[in-house]
């Protein structure tokens, strides 16, 4: 079977042939899940690599004053997964939960490595998705400490305008770094 969105995503980067198109879709794993469902939790190996064909997921944690703490999202096209747990073969400290009902394509470190011995090319790709999520969380990281709630609620709403509406207040509100209270008050315009 083909996977018309995750051949799309892989052209925009590397160029694989017919054959190895082929290959690489019979290695992933089609995988279906309900609104609110957890792929992954604390405690549990992660099982590879998620690709998002349709669909919102959330990963995050849960602080030590028992808050959740949203590290990032996914959406169509995008991939997710506790990079630590897969890189140091140890349980994974964060979940990973749907926010939608959600279909996404799930690459085992198994078949990476199999698709890695025949299809080097995936190596570049998989290195760009890395480099690009690694300039993510730099980016982010930089916004917390240089932009005020305000100016970080608008450039996230000016950068994603459909985005912000697909998930709830108090998820975004974790994941810029303030209070569900906080983002109320933004949403309705009180805060200057």
């Amino acid at each position: 079977m083909l996977y018309p969105e995750l051949l799309a995503h892989v052209r925009r980067y590397i160029k694989l042939t017919e054959q190895e198109e082929e290959l690489l879709c019979s290695r992933m794993e089609l995988k279906r899940f309900k609104r609110k469902e957890h792929i992954l939790e604390p405690g549990k190996h992660c099982s590879g690599e998620y690709f998002i064909i349709k669909g919102c997921v959330r990963q995050y944690m849960v602080n030590t004053k028992l808050n959740e703490q949203v590290i990032q999202f996914g959406l169509e096209s995008w991939w997710i997964a506790d990079h630590e747990s897969l890189l140091n073969y140890t349980p994974a400290k964060t979940y990973i939960q749907t926010i939608e009902a959600t279909e996404m394509l799930l690459l085992t470190p198994k078949d990476r490595a199999y698709l890695f011995e025949h299809i080097p090319k995936l190596e570049s790709y998989f290195l760009i998705m890395m480099q690009k999520a690694f300039v993510a969380s730099q980016r982010r990281i930089g916004f917390i400490f240089n932009m005020s709630d305000q100016e970080r609620y608008r450039f996230f709403i000016q950068l994603f305008p459909a985005f912000a509406n697909r998930v709830p207040q108090y998820m975004l509100a974790s994941y810029l770094g303030f209070t569900p209270q906080f983002m109320s008050r933004l949403r309705a315009k009180k805060v200057k």
